[in-house]
């Protein structure tokens, strides 16, 4: 990629075994990654070596393909950086690297070069065809209660407590797929599964204590690609949530960090003063920009210094070992207007150039659709910044959705805010590369912001799942599970209810929800399974309408079809005058609803609309 510079990929992976000690001289705590594999396309590979006094001894090894580029030393004699050429052709196999000391050997590491998955390199991530479901895994189901508390490991099983462990897992997750596909969704987002061993409210697991270990409490690494396998089988890609703004002030090395500068230390604890919009401001003081980026996020997230190029690496090429480890479909990084933005550069820029079909999207928590756009790949920068970042999140639709649905319409409010949200479209370099969504796991409920109104949340999903963009959908909407952050994180992240043995209700099965859950349930799978086979949808071009009366229209097209989406928020049924459209629908003279089935005559230039309703046409 031009502009990108090359770089050494680290990885960090907590050493299990092939390690081999001689006459008790070195006793090597961490060879990070274990293994790696054959025919990358970044040749270069960079180990982390931990161990007393490792920086003093002699590296070598032989083995066909391989060659030691050379070796780096940090300020800290416990670490070892090795440069490795893995050359294009070199098998698969195994290797001993050597540790010696005046030519005597003193230890030695097994390491194992693994064959790729076919085709590996062109895999396909997510895109607008796909709608996202984000799980909090503590949250969703326990599958496997002989891992809720796991010796070792500070914060132990506590139901009764809402920021407390309450024992979700992968096996959870796995148990459940089938009613996932069922559903219609065809991605699975879910909140960090690395091990987050902090002593409490570690249950979000956004404090990572080592970034090669998924959290015994979910499962574990071979678990994680058991779900990732499972979920392919039943056409569904596995997102894996990042980290790379902060750890936790649990993980291992915060005991010895690879080097002085590895994370931002102050004289005293400095917060971030979480001001993203200094990234791009540009009359900005360089005392605010520095406190928004090298910030600690909490007490317990110590803030990582990308402007390391040996950590940058780490993240690099961790996030490339759990691709090709677990066969990911893609990668959600948080908070990215936190980290080094010209580092996050690299970091995006190295991993598509590896996966050019892959999908990333960052968590640009910003207002404005300037302040996102800036962070989205080829945008048009003041500063021609390039972020190289593909995907980004829309919060500026998101804040619109939470208020449009609730709000009587007048000059800038009720669905007014769609329509202008929408008219800003002009600075994404790619809108069909929009993560859109009306709630997550730092929100409230959608349904509890809609006051459990289902035909409010009838509209808004229409809408969700009719734009521009890449729809995401957070555990419960389908179920209308409420919950306000004002309520605390805790309360708010729920238990989706039937995931526990002994749960009142199981709403995993249409039994076990109400009436109005399996409306909303049924409602929301006859859209989702919809939208699956219409490309219109996915990719067609948008045409909007200004929302008159309380009702927005637009349309969805390409050259097989065009769908007409009618969003009526009017408390009365109303007649809707058809002629204010005909740049759309030319000479299409009916439209059958998608959820109802009911068919629009349009010869009488009208249409019959109820209240509070939204319909969805397939135009003839």
């Amino acid at each position: 990629m031009n502009g990108l510079k090359t770089v050494f990929i680290a990885l960090s992976l907590t050493f299990i075994c092939g390690i081999s000690s001689f006459a008790g001289k070195i006793k090597l705590d961490h060879v990070e990654p274990m293994f790696w594999w054959v025919d990358m396309k970044n040749p270069n590979l960079q180990l982390l070596i931990h161990g007393e006094n490792i920086s003093e001894y002699d590296v070598s090894m032989n083995y066909p393909g391989v060659t030691i580029e050379g070796t780096i030393k940090t300020d800290k004699p416990n670490y070892l950086f090795v440069n490795l050429i893995i050359k294009k052709g070199t098998k698969a196999g195994n290797f001993e690297i050597i540790f010696s000391e005046e030519g005597k050997k003193k230890a030695s590491y097994s390491y194992e070069l693994k064959n790729r998955k076919e085709d590996s390199a062109n895999r396909k991530g997510y895109d607008a065809s796909d709608v996202i479901y984000l799980i909090m895994p503590d949250r969703f189901a326990n599958g496997d209660p002989k891992n809720d508390s796991v010796d070792g490991m500070e914060d132990k099983l506590d139901r009764e407590n809402p920021d407390g462990r309450h024992g979700g897992d992968i096996q959870g997750i796995i148990d459940h797929l089938d009613y996932l596909q069922e559903l219609g969704v065809t991605a699975i987002w879910n909140t960090p599964l690395m091990e987050d061993n902090e002593p409490k409210t570690s249950y979000h697991t956004y404090a990572i204590s080592d970034y090669y270990k998924i959290d015994a409490r979910f499962g574990s690494n071979k678990d994680y690609a058991r779900l990732s396998a499972e979920a392919k089988k039943r056409g569904i890609k596995i997102i894996m949530d990042v980290v790379t703004n902060h750890c936790a002030s649990a993980h291992w090395w915060m005991n010895d960090l690879p080097s002085s500068d590895w994370v931002h230390v102050f004289p005293e604890f400095t917060q971030s003063n979480h001001r993203k919009s200094t990234t791009n401001d540009p009359y900005v003081s360089k005392v605010d920009y520095e406190k928004n980026f090298n910030g600690w996020f909490d007490t317990s997230m110590p803030d990582l210094n990308q402007q390391n190029e040996l950590l940058t690496n780490y993240l690099i090429q961790n996030t490339i070992w759990w691709i090709e480890y677990a066969d990911l479909g893609g990668i959600r990084v948080d908070t990215y207007p936190y980290n080094d933005k010209d580092a996050m550069a690299v970091y995006s820029g190295t991993i598509m150039e590896e996966y050019p079909n892959l999908n990333i999207v960052g968590e640009t928590w910003l207002s404005t659709p300037a302040e996102i756009a800036y962070w989205q790949k080829d945008a048009v920068n003041h500063d021609a910044y390039n972020s190289n970042l593909p995907c980004v999140m829309d919060f500026s639709l998101f804040e619109a959705m939470t208020k449009a649905f609730i709000e009587d319409e007048t000059w800038n409010t009720g669905l007014i805010r769609l329509y202008n949200s929408l008219a800003f479209d002009y600075l994404y370099p790619d809108t069909d590369n929009l993560f859109i969504f009306a709630e997550n796991h730092d929100t409230d409920h959608i349904m509890s912001v809609l006051g459990g109104d289902i035909q409010k949340y009838k509209s808004l999903m229409t809408f969700l799942l009719t734009t521009r963009g890449i729809p995401q959908l957070y555990s419960g909407t389908e179920i209308l599970l409420e919950g306000k952050k004002s309520d605390g994180d805790g309360k708010m992240r729920a238990d989706f209810p039937g995931g526990w043995e002994g749960d009142a209700n199981n709403a995993f099965t249409a039994e076990g929800r109400t009436p109005k859950e399996n409306e909303a349930f049924n409602f929301l799978k006859k859209l989702l399974n919809w939208r699956k086979q219409n490309s219109v949808i996915h990719t067609g071009k948008l045409k909007h309408y200004v929302p008159e009366n309380d009702t927005y229209v637009y349309f969805r097209s390409n050259a097989e079809k065009t769908v007409m989406v009618v969003i009526n928020q009017n408390e009365k049924s109303q007649e809707l005058n058809l002629t204010r459209f005909s740049e759309c629908l030319g000479a299409f003279s009916s439209g059958k609803d998608v959820i109802s089935g009911k068919e629009f005559n349009f010869l009488n230039e009208s249409i019959s609309l109820a209240p509070n309703t939204p319909l969805i046409l397939e135009l003839k």
